[in-house]
């Protein structure tokens, strides 16, 4: 692993952020307009001295103005979705549907017993760890050869796989992020912890500021599920069968209308509402050329009042699909305690070629078998995370608002979209129909909705068909 600042980093682009920073400490209570402000920031030892106070009494929305762009090298997925699930971050992650993943290496963790101490038996079962994940990967180039498209022969891949990731974030999500990774529970995971280790040593140097909370913080492992825990044991896990709409705003059509008139004419609920009676007396189709205004108006605030609650089952080869869009309240499982690994997908170009199939089937049975032996030596659950398989089945839940929704269906619901997560959100768009039709009009790949397509030549062709009618 190895992570770098880019940027940012010499000693005048230091001294520059620092007095940013400080300037937007002094704004809001010493005279002068901004450009005075910052021209009287100007001593670095003085503007680093203030930030520090300021942050110590909890003020830190002056470090937001602080962002930091990070390059990291050969990490594995585990850090990956835990970049990714930090909803305030920036990232740019190499493709697995576009890349040949069979040479790109993977990490080795050193085994623990489940003291936390390194196990007696370490090197033989890093031994065994290294050639059972070389298998893995020359299973997946098998596929590949097998005709499988990579975006199906990644499912096979073992989530501890390098991966190679751009990463930007401000000052304040990277000391939340440090603390995860060095205080918290995530530090369990030797990976994780190594990782916050990392950005903390370059924070030392380059953001350092942030060491007057950072080593404030008290180490924190506790589990936020040990009252549910004690009360009721943890059942087998139960992967559902598609995604489920499980709560929603009763009359969402409706309730969208209805803000539209309240907010433009200034006016009450009721009122808004005898307003809407008079434009129905009037026009009967009112209420769908309503909704269809504010599909397409530039500022879609109304769709926002509303909201939509999903429990959805997906693969983890796929979850950050639906992870990257981060204006949602995703709840994804822990990587502890491990999941079920009997709960997996075979991708349908694996289920129709019989050939692979048996590949397919006989490499997972064997990831199975191994995973169970290396338990059984009484190893930390912690190590055993990279076992996991992009075929490994989970079960997520999340809330959307209708704008929301409609940009996730704008990219998901196109038929270049992996096969998965477009089953996930045509789902999830004619659920919405049922329960809110008008809202439902605007859910779908543009090329329904707008009858546009920014594909341009690498259009899939729908589009020509529908204008066409």
């Amino acid at each position: 692993m190895e992570i770098k600042l880019l940027g940012s980093s010499t000693k005048e682009e230091l001294e520059k952020r620092i007095q940013t920073i400080a300037s937007a400490g002094k704004l809001s209570r010493f005279p002068g307009n901004v450009f005075e402000v910052l021209e009287a920031s100007n001593d670095y030892e003085s503007n680093l001295k203030m930030i520090k106070r300021i942050i110590k009494m909890g003020h830190k929305s002056i470090i937001e103005h602080d962002y930091l762009v990070f390059a990291l090298c050969d990490i594995s997925p585990i850090v990956e979705q835990t970049i990714i699930g930090n909803r305030l971050t920036s990232f740019t992650v190499k493709s697995r549907r576009e890349v040949d993943f069979s040479k790109v290496g993977f990490y080795i963790p050193e085994f623990r017993s489940l003291d936390g101490k390194i196990h007696k038996d370490n090197e033989n079962l890093k031994k065994e760890y290294k050639i059972h994940m070389q298998y893995l990967f020359d299973v997946y180039g098998k596929l590949k050869n097998n005709e499988i498209p990579g975006e199906d022969a990644r499912f096979l891949l073992p989530y501890s796989y390098h991966s190679n990731i751009i990463m930007g974030m401000d000052a304040r999500e990277l000391e939340k992020l440090i603390i995860y990774l060095t205080k918290g529970k995530l530090s369990n995971i030797s990976e994780l912890k190594e990782f916050g280790e990392k950005l903390l040593k370059i924070v030392q140097d380059k953001v350092p500021y942030l060491l007057a909370t950072l080593n404030k913080v008290e180490e924190d492992k506790s589990n936020p599920f040990e009252y549910l825990e004690n009360l009721v044991p943890r059942p087998e896990i139960e992967i559902i069968n598609k995604t489920k709409l499980v709560s929603y705003t009763e009359n969402a059509d409706d309730v969208v209308i209805l803000s539209n008139i309240m907010y433009h004419y200034q006016c009450s609920l009721e009122k808004s509402k005898s307003i809407l009676e008079d434009i129905l007396s009037k026009d009967k189709n009112a209420k769908e050329k309503f909704m269809d205004i504010i599909l397409h108006k530039e500022e879609r605030r109304e769709l926002e009042q509303v909201n939509f609650t999903f429990q959805i089952p997906i693969s983890l080869s796929i979850l950050t699909h639906l992870t990257r869009h981060r204006m949602h309240p995703l709840l994804v499982p822990e990587f502890v305690p491990l999941w079920n690994a009997e709960n997996y997908i075979v991708p349908p170009t694996i289920e129709a070629n019989k050939e692979a199939k048996e590949i397919y089937l006989e490499a997972t049975n064997k990831n199975i078998e191994v995973l169970n032996k290396f338990k059984e030596k009484g190893i930390m659950e912690d190590d055993l995370i990279y076992f996991y398989l992009g075929s490994q089945m989970l079960n997520v839940v999340t809330s959307m608002n209708a704008r929301n929704l409609q940009w996730v269906c704008r990219m998901r619901c196109c038929n270049k979209a992996q096969w998965q997560i477009r089953n996930i959100a045509k789902d999830i768009a004619s659920q919405v129909r049922e329960v809110a039709p008008l809202i439902g009009k605007g859910l779908g790949a543009t090329c329904v909705t707008d009858k546009y397509c920014g594909e341009g030549r690498e259009s899939c062709g729908l589009i020509n068909k529908i204008l066409e009618k």
